[in-house]
């Protein structure tokens, strides 16, 4: 009988935490929210598009915090504070995301020092050689005056 009636408030649980949004503002707002935040698993998709068990506990979690009455900045803040920024697909620009945001730049930056040098060193060999063609010329004409006058 007491497991039952245990597996009962389970199951009316489970149900409440499950329940569907009655309102459609609160519909738009879940998918929105369900969208901006990343799966921890897949790493690459929304909790929307993950299909992941984690995915499905950060949809329950942002449903009952709709069901609560909390504002997104509250849900989002949340999440962020419980997870860390890199939950949000678009974190915030700080001293611990900056690599996040500026190394693509630093990458191209990188890329393009690195091809400008090869370029240089590429160029450099047709001067030495130009150089050492006129020293074999000097050469040759400095042994040739040696002959002549030995």
């Amino acid at each position: 009988m007491k497991l039952s009636a245990v597996f009962l408030l389970l199951l009316l649980g489970i149900a409440q935490a499950v329940a569907e949004l009655s309102d459609p503002r609160d519909e738009r707002r879940f998918n929105e929210l369900a969208k901006t935040l990343r799966c921890m698993v897949c790493q690459n998709q929304s909790i929307a598009d993950s299909d992941a068990e984690l995915a499905r506990d950060f949809r329950e979690q942002v449903q009952k915090k709709i069901n609560e009455g909390q504002s997104d900045t509250e849900i989002i803040s949340y999440m962020v504070e419980r997870y860390g920024d890199y939950i949000l697909y678009r974190p915030p620009f700080n001293m611990v995301t900056a690599i996040l945001w500026l190394g693509p730049f630093i990458l191209v930056i990188v890329g393009f020092l690195m091809i400008l040098r090869i370029v240089r060193r590429q160029e450099q060999p047709q001067a030495d050689t130009e150089q050492q063609a006129r020293l074999r010329q000097l050469l040759e004409k400095s042994a040739d005056s040696g002959n002549e006058s030995g």
